[in-house]
């Protein structure tokens, strides 16, 4: 989703409270403000929504403790002196400090599931979740019994793969704080016995023998162009879930030349790579990477068989 931009030379924070307080009366008058208010203030909408209206909402129904999907049946309901109060603080921190709305509200929608979300974490957004929703065809086997989540972050690709298909899945990251979040989303969805949290550079901390049906993975992939020059709200969220180098591959890289020995022979490793896809397709001319036709939007994500990731590790090796 690109920056919305505006000519609008906007206001202040002061003039937004006072509107806010003394000119907006119902629920319907506060999403149409808000609307327009962050469509002119040249916020970047990407972090799970795609338009101002949509983070309006999300604001708004936070703010008022409803469901995303109720505020329509409120629009002509009054609003309180202290939901007013939250309201401006809310739109002001989105606004004037460029916080991303998940950020704001702690939550994130992600594959169907609500996820609990905040600074320590990536806020999920990777296209990965419409292969969840496929149950990964053609790229598991009917009944798996277990798969490896790689730099699993907020737990988001994890927890929906296993509430899709009921199958085991390993929770890998190298942050404590990742795993800390991971950790409380699995306890909010009662997965202690499907979804376990590993600390783990990568692979270095797994068990000797495990063996995967499917490893899955949205790792740090923005190089260092992209990351001088990230809308403000990408700040917000963790560097380490985000750098990758010069290329946008350092951990790329790393696993492709070990997967394989984690994969059963008829595995799979499923990897998103964004705007780095360009840089991989330059490097690796000799493998065969399957590019992804994602019919929900995104790209950059690619499948690779285990035979494929052994018969090309010494490239992978060579970098």
């Amino acid at each position: 989703m690109e920056e919305i931009t505006s000519d609008y030379n906007f206001v202040s924070e002061d003039v937004i409270q006072a509107e806010i307080n003394q000119e907006l009366s119902t629920v319907g008058d506060m999403l149409r403000y808000l609307t327009t208010a962050i469509s002119k203030s040249g916020v970047y909408c990407g972090h799970g929504s795609e338009s101002p209206y949509q983070e309006a909402a999300q604001l708004l129904s936070f703010a008022l403790g409803l469901d995303y999907e109720e505020l329509d049946g409120f629009k002509s309901s009054y609003v309180t002196a202290r939901e007013r109060r939250d309201i401006f603080e809310f739109v002001r921190t989105r606004i004037f400090e460029r916080v991303p709305t998940p950020y704001i509200t702690n939550i994130s929608y992600f594959a169907g599931l609500k996820f609990y979300v905040d600074e320590r974490v990536l806020i999920p957004r990777s296209p990965i979740a419409e292969l969840i929703e496929s149950r990964f065809e053609p790229y598991l086997p009917q009944e798996p019994s277990l798969i490896l989540d790689l730099c699993t972050g907020s737990g988001c690709l994890a927890i929906a793969a296993a509430a899709k298909l009921g199958v085991e899945v390993d929770a890998v990251d190298i942050s404590d704080d990742a795993l800390d979040v991971c950790s409380y989303n699995v306890d909010l969805y009662n997965m202690n016995d499907l979804v376990f949290p590993i600390k783990s550079d990568l692979f270095s901390s797994l068990d000797d023998g495990v063996m995967y049906d499917l490893i899955i993975s949205n790792p740090p992939y923005v190089d260092d162009y992209d990351m001088d020059n990230l809308p403000d709200e990408f700040l917000r969220e963790p560097p380490l879930a985000l750098a990758a180098g010069e290329d946008g591959l350092d951990v790329v890289r790393r696993i492709l030349a070990d997967a394989c020995d984690y994969l059963k022979p008829d595995g799979y490793l499923i990897c998103e790579v964004g705007n780095s896809m360009d840089a991989l397709c330059e490097q690796y001319p000799e493998v065969d990477f399957e590019w992804i036709d994602l019919k929900n939007g995104g790209s950059g994500v690619f499948a690779i068989s285990c035979e494929e990731l052994k018969k090309s590790r010494k490239f992978f090796k060579e970098m």
